[in-house]
């Protein structure tokens, strides 16, 4: 099944972003928090870019508006709920203030791919070309917070080689949530009206309470101007995606 196998390349790819650590080993940090800060604001434009620009359009024309926005609220107010009690913690500088959090952000996290691998497995079974948006989307917020998380890792005292492999076996949840998102999209053909603008609330959640802050909080303002700016463009990226790829 052809959108079975581009829906579980495209979750083992989500996996493989968790080894992302590996460049952050080849590199001097201050250059990698130079460029970081960066990744930031172009993971937050393509989220945004992704629910407004892909998800709630696509859900809007398969059901009524008021049912898409009810889902809507309730996808940011349950990313809200998970990332306040099962602590997600998206530590983009590579430091935590909560202690200990090394395991406990390997948990969060192999939660939170999990769902990703949901929202793409899903995304798949409804379009090929909309679950590929999804994926980017998903993988542009990815590479920012797994160089984070594996930096919680290191911070926390596991050596960089654990960390890396750690991380991975978090990662890797992303294919058993796409399994499970295909299949019990498929079974439930109308299950695509609730999960494509529950994601997007998920997606604008990510975008709006964990990256954008990290912007407005950075103490370079010409960095966090640079990085509004890629914020733009992760927007304009999408919206391009949406006119050349429209269907």
């Amino acid at each position: 099944m052809p959108a079975l196998a581009w829906a579980l390349g495209a979750s083992l790819l989500v996996s493989l972003i968790s080894l992302i650590g590996v460049f952050t080993l080849l590199v001097k940090e201050k250059f990698l928090n130079r460029i970081l800060i960066l990744l930031i604001g172009f993971s937050a434009g393509g989220l945004i870019g992704g629910a407004f620009l892909h998800l709630l359009p696509e859900a809007v024309e398969i059901s009524n508006a008021i049912t898409t926005y009810i889902f809507l609220i309730v996808g940011f107010i349950v990313f809200f709920i998970l990332e306040r009690y099962l602590l997600w913690h998206h530590c983009h500088e590579g430091k935590c203030d909560v202690h200990p959090f090394g395991y406990l952000n390997l948990v969060g996290d192999g939660v939170h791919n999990f769902i990703d691998g949901l929202v793409i497995g899903a995304s798949f079974a409804v379009d090929i070309r909309l679950g590929v948006v999804t994926a980017i989307v998903v993988i542009l917020h990815e590479i920012p917070q797994e160089i984070g998380d594996f930096g919680v890792l290191v911070y926390g005292g596991f050596d960089k080689y654990k960390a890396l492999l750690y991380n991975f076996l978090s990662g890797i949840t992303a294919v058993l949530g796409s399994l499970l998102g295909f299949y019990f999209t498929g079974l439930l053909g109308k299950f695509s009206t609730m999960i494509l603008p529950f994601t997007a609330g998920g997606f604008i959640y990510i975008a709006c309470c964990d990256l954008i802050p990290e912007i407005h909080k950075h103490p370079s303002a010409k960095k966090a101007t640079y990085s509004m700016v890629f914020f733009l463009f992760g927007i304009i990226f999408m919206l391009i995606m949406k006119v050349f790829w429209h269907h």
